[in-house]
């Protein structure tokens, strides 16, 4: 008799551990790194995360997302959700939020104030986040289709949590319990209401991320601190623009 150990958010799991996991040993090795080699990583980080966010753009020309919207709206959709989004996180205050969620997070894990746990905190939880693998993913693992897709997420998350890790200390590891709300949020809707969005409106929330992804790139490099956490409601808002579009336009 075989037993079947599959449940509903076991990729969310294996995900959490591989982040863990890569981070451990980034900060094994990062901590034998002079502060020269660990800016230098950082600035390659950055260079990494303008390649993923590249791939995420890409979306933004797709045929299927082109199609499904008025002509001359692609583009306007995503600059409408950004703005939105972005005056939305600002009268939240959301950057200032994860901030303070960050330096409590900083303070209970007893990091001196000299390191980069807030930014290593944001910039991984943003990074390991956003892309269409965490919400197919946790959405196929809430209707029991298979977790091939976050298997894959958790195998690129394990590398690029080692990367972090290594420049941006324990931050990274902690940022496992913003992705386990976010994913498991998907994989909550997963099981209650099967696939809720169309391919489109990920199309959508992959470019809105696409562009925090370039964001998240230049704050590294330090070349310019965009208040990344104030564009955070974009995300949510883009598919719902692009909805109204589709259905009234």
């Amino acid at each position: 008799m075989t037993m079947n150990l599959s449940f509903p958010g076991m990729g969310t799991v294996i995900n959490i551990f591989a982040i863990l996991g890569g981070s451990l040993l980034g900060i094994l090795v990062g901590s034998k790194m002079s502060k020269r080699t660990r800016t230098l990583l950082t600035d390659v980080l950055g260079l990494t995360v303008l390649l993923g966010a590249a791939s995420a753009l890409s979306a933004l020309w797709s045929k299927e997302f082109i199609s499904s919207l008025p002509q001359g709206w692609p583009l306007l959709s995503i600059l409408a959700a950004l703005l939105i989004g972005g005056l939305l996180g600002s009268a939240l205050r959301l950057e200032d939020r994860l901030e303070n969620l960050g330096e409590k997070l900083r303070v209970k894990f007893r990091a001196s104030n000299e390191s980069s746990f807030v930014e290593g905190f944001v910039s991984a939880s943003l990074l390991f986040a956003i892309g269409p693998l965490a919400i197919l993913g946790s959405i196929s693992d809430g209707m029991s289709k298979g977790i091939d897709q976050l298997v894959l997420k958790s195998t690129l998350d394990f590398f690029s949590a080692m990367a972090f890790a290594a420049s941006l200390g324990w931050g990274v590891a902690v940022s496992v319990f913003p992705v386990a709300l976010y994913q498991g949020f998907w994989t909550v809707v997963g099981v209650a209401l099967g696939a809720v969005l169309a391919s489109y409106q990920i199309d959508a929330m992959t470019i809105t991320g696409g562009v925090l992804l370039v964001c998240i790139g230049l704050k590294l490099m330090r070349i310019k601190d965009v208040a990344v956490g104030n564009l955070l409601p974009a995300l949510a808002i883009a598919p719902l623009i692009v909805l109204g579009l589709h259905a009234f336009a």
